[in-house]
């Protein structure tokens, strides 16, 4: 083990993860290294979809954003955005993607101090290599990140998700809603069909429908359907299927916008996803339907989450698309989720929080 003087480190640059998911489960780990550092300049440096998560958040003192479809792309791009972080002069970059590119900007922009997993062939790239034998491939994606700073010499926090709003942002959800006959106590379900990473993750949409029918129908329940701009197809044939009782915000929301809509919702169904993360780190109540990706690693980090499974014997594949005929999805039916939800739902009534 090599730890880290944190006496020697002032300004840190944290390379951030490219999916939404993957970027919330690093947020205890940013925790971490603001509890670690905590008279430090913290940067976080991340692409144009991960950026919005954290601006703001209350820990990171700056988001830079680099474009490799843009300014930042190819090899003369690189050059550039090394060039760019070599005038705020880091001490220490903490980089949380296991890509050969992403030790190679840090590298080539002078950080004295770089600290990541050794993979993807970039040991000489990295002062601070965390190694191969200790990477758990089973242990939850949460945990791994805290295990890689603790073998650094750093102090784990607490390992909870989080993300914030502000009012503002609040009170325009808010104001949306009303424009579609949501009042502020109305009970909102909020349905996620989508899935970015691939159609195999994604449940169908006539048993989101299904589900989302009969728990209004039992919870007296406002359905709200959230997704990105590629999956308004699958939200139309939910909006559809339902005959128009609900909204259909699919496509329609910023990623600030999408925060503060799960996070006003009571309830989520959701695939294994972005927004079922972002549910979890604002403590919404969900049921997540998983298939192809493995639920030990990547299921929502608290304990106000219900997974709903069927194991396969091919699963988790892990594949972007179903090579056969999609029988770990085909095989978890409206009645289950609508019951798992239901009991979930249930026995959080009494409780405090959300329901």
């Amino acid at each position: 083990m090599k730890p880290i003087d944190r006496g020697a480190a002032r300004r840190i640059l944290i390379r951030a993860v490219n999916w939404i998911g993957d970027a919330v489960m690093t947020t205890p780990a940013v925790d971490t290294i603001r509890a670690n550092f905590p008279g430090a300049e913290i940067t976080l440096l991340a692409n144009p979809a991960i950026s919005p998560l954290f601006t703001p958040y209350h820990g990171v003192d700056r988001v830079i954003t680099f474009d490799r479809n843009g300014p930042h792309r190819g090899v003369i791009g690189r050059l550039r955005l090394a060039a760019e972080l070599r005038k705020h002069s880091f001490d220490l970059a903490i980089m949380f993607p296991n890509s050969f590119d992403a030790a190679l900007v840090p590298f080539l922009a002078g950080i004295p101090l770089r600290l990541g997993k050794d993979s993807d062939a970039r040991g000489l790239l990295l002062t601070h290599r965390y190694p191969r034998a200790l990477q758990r491939p089973d242990s939850h994606q949460v945990l791994n990140y805290l295990t890689m700073l603790e073998y650094f010499g750093l102090q784990p926090g607490k390992a909870r998700l989080r993300l914030q709003t502000s009012a503002s942002e609040d009170g325009d959800l808010e104001a949306l809603l009303a424009g579609r006959g949501i009042g502020p106590k109305d009970l909102v379900l909020g349905i996620n069909p989508g899935a970015t990473f691939g159609s195999a993750k994604r449940w169908y949409p006539d048993r989101f429908a299904e589900t989302a029918r009969e728990l209004a129908r039992r919870w007296g329940a406002r359905v709200v359907i959230t997704g990105g701009p590629g999956e308004t197809g699958m939200a139309s044939v939910i909006e559809e299927l339902l005959g128009g009782e609900c909204v259909n915000l699919a496509g329609a929301t910023s990623v600030r916008q999408l925060l503060a809509l799960i996070k006003r919702c009571d309830f989520f169904i959701t695939n294994d996803s972005g927004p079922m993360h972002i549910a979890a780190a604002f403590d919404v109540p969900l049921v997540a339907i998983f298939g192809p990706t493995d639920h030990r690693t990547t299921s929502a980090f608290f304990d106000r989450g219900v997974i709903v499974r069927r194991g396969a014997a091919c699963a988790p594949c892990m594949l972007r698309e179903c090579p056969t005929d999609h029988r770990c999805m085909t095989a978890v039916s409206a009645a289950e989720v609508i019951e798992a939800a239901d009991t979930l739902y249930r026995g959080l009534s009494g409780s405090r929080g959300k329901l």
